[in-house]
């Protein structure tokens, strides 16, 4: 693997959501288990039917476009991308190519892979409808026009990835941040990702900024999980190694595949020359239309902070560890619920240990998103209060929490019904403490020949407050009171 050098590129597609409608046209952009519900005559090209762009889905591009920190046009202009396929019935895509440029151009984004920033450059990120989905069966294929119409972002960047780690990395850190920026669910369960891969191997001594050293690029088409992409990339790379290795590459075409999850092999497609005449032109039914610079202005004020950006200020400003604050910002909803507890005076780390061990614990082990729950962030910091005054201990807060998850009742109330709440008040412990010493009397000359009777009379202050003593508080009075005899 040293002797070679690989270059990696990706053609990320995305589907935003929460658009109300499609790209398009009027259907809803919601997914439907229903086959071929959410249609209108636009989406299946019946002739005569015009599209009319839907501004959100603009918007939303234009706010990636921002984040990727690329370039955006003074005018957006839509095309037409020219071929036919079933599942594409008026025989063209509207999309954008160059005429004068996508939603955003060269820009770049920084990630992170095994604890290591790298940084990646975008060629470009464009706005486009998807096409319908077909599905293959035994003898006959059928279409789902539920996803034809519905808004893509198409994410290209150039081949700066060098392992399968890499491309991953950046894959997660792009849904991250079209989660965070409510841009889109990025469910690939739903079909709302998928990526094509172009890999290609040349000899590690060569430099890899003359793309004449660069080898032969293959395409895998449409894999549709980030565990499919890592086992594609780490797939293809032997395979090309082994034709390196038998003096086969440079008999090999510049081509397409796609992967098998059967055979957990990439299968020859076809052969691709370097460009594909789409025969692209100006869409004649939209208009090119100005983005006004205040709008773009007033989308950069509703981009949050990533999780990347998150994860550094956790470990700098609150002295999370770096998988703590890896785990916390994952999600959004559970970066905003943190934060939420800081901000209502909760320590940092103490919050920090609750939600990854507990909560998220729990939302795992049921499915469960943190909007789901019955613990809000107010009612977390009221049960760290309880522990942190003394009023109950930290195994008993376990005890609340879960039962505060189950019973969707208040720590409080939880508490109360319990009987859970510790004596922490000194004028009522020293009196029990003194009891018991002088009912054990000659256990106090057996403590100062060496003997451990501590722990016999911590026991029986706990049996008789049936375990309400606080009890470094009551290690304390006992200490004491033995002391005096």
């Amino acid at each position: 693997m040293d002797k070679y050098k690989v270059l990696i590129g990706l053609e990320m597609h995305c589907e935003i959501s929460e658009t109300n409608t499609k790209v398009f046209s009027g259907a809803a952009n919601t997914f439907n288990d229903t086959p071929n519900a959410n249609i209108r005559p636009v989406d299946m090209g019946f002739p005569g039917t015009l599209p009319v762009v839907n501004k959100e889905a603009v918007r939303k591009a234009l706010m990636a476009s921002i984040a990727l920190n690329c370039s955006q046009p003074e005018y957006l202009y839509f095309e037409r991308k020219n071929y036919y396929y079933p599942d594409l019935p008026k025989g063209f895509q509207i999309t954008q190519e160059t005429k004068p440029a996508p939603i955003g151009i060269y820009g770049e984004l920084t990630y992170e892979c095994n604890d290591e920033l790298k940084t990646v450059r975008i060629n470009n990120i464009h706005l486009e409808e998807d096409a319908a989905s077909t599905d293959h069966h035994t003898v006959y294929s059928t279409i789902d026009y539920n996803r034809a119409g519905v808004p893509l972002l198409e994410l290209v960047t150039y081949p700066d990835f060098h392992s399968a780690d890499e491309a991953v990395s950046f894959l997660e850190a792009m849904r991250s941040i079209y989660r965070y920026a409510a841009i889109s669910e990025a469910d690939s369960r739903k079909g709302q990702i998928r990526c094509d891969v172009n890999v290609s191997i040349m000899d590690a001594a060569l430099d890899e900024t003359d793309e004449n050293n660069w080898g032969t690029k293959v395409e895998i088409k449409n894999v549709n999980s980030f565990s499919g992409v890592r086992d594609a990339i780490n797939y293809e790379i032997e395979r090309q190694i082994e034709l390196k290795e038998t003096n086969k590459y440079d008999e090999m075409e510049q081509q397409t595949r796609r992967w098998d999850e059967a055979s957990m092999s990439t299968i020859y497609m076809r052969s691709k020359v370097d460009a594909i005449d789409y025969k692209y032109f100006v869409e004649p039914n939209i208009p090119k239309f100005k983005i006004d610079p205040n709008w773009i202005e007033e989308i950069k004020k509703d981009i949050p902070m990533f999780a990347l950006q998150r994860k550094e200020m956790y470990v700098r400003d609150y002295n999370l560890s770096s998988y703590d604050a890896t785990v916390l910002v994952k999600e959004k909803a559970v970066s905003d619920y943190f934060e939420e507890t800081i901000k209502l005076g909760a320590n940092p780390k103490s919050s920090a240990n609750w939600l990854t061990s507990v909560i998220l614990g729990h939302l795992n082990k049921y499915d469960l998103d943190i909007k789901d729950i019955f613990l809000t962030p107010q009612m977390l910091v009221d049960l760290m209060k309880l522990i942190e005054s003394g009023k109950i201990s930290s195994k008993q807060g376990k005890e609340v929490l879960y039962k505060v998850l189950d019973d969707k009742k208040e720590p409080a109330i939880i508490v109360k019904e319990l009987g859970l709440e510790q004596i922490g008040d000194e004028d009522t412990i020293r009196p029990i403490v003194i009891s018991i010493i002088d009912e054990h009397l000659d256990l106090i000359e057996e403590y100062r020949k060496g003997r451990n009777v501590f722990d016999f009379f911590v026991g029986q202050v706990m049996k008789q407050t049936r375990g309400k003593a606080n009890p470094s508080l009551t290690a304390k009075i006992i200490k004491e009171e033995i002391e005096k005899r």
